[in-house]
């Protein structure tokens, strides 16, 4: 399973988020209530799949929590998260300024 989500996360993270919350309970398992994954699969999607991950994962986490390495994860996701917003708005404004 774990090759299956790290193929679809490379794909689309939005893809790899429905075949986790599809095909595993670690979904249901990191997030209290659906609308708190559901805006995190809109707003921020490797954010929310970088917290599932790290969540259930025996190595990043551990009873109930992300803690350690699995924040710095996390933290990178959510970096990642904000330059995929920045650059597009840099995109815009590099391709209006040339029309």
């Amino acid at each position: 399973m774990c090759c299956f989500a790290a193929l679809f996360a490379w794909i689309s993270p939005r893809l790899a988020i429905v075949m986790i919350w599809i095909f595993s309970g670690r979904m249901a398992e990191a997030f209290g209530s659906f609308w708190i994954a559901a805006l995190g699969f809109i707003i921020v999607p490797w954010t929310t799949l970088a917290w599932a991950v790290c969540y259930a994962s025996p190595t990043f986490s551990s009873k109930g929590g992300v803690t350690g390495f699995g924040w710095i994860v996390v933290g990178f996701a959510f970096f990642v998260d904000l330059a995929s917003y920045t650059s597009g708005a840099r995109a815009r404004r590099q391709r209006s300024s040339l029309a």
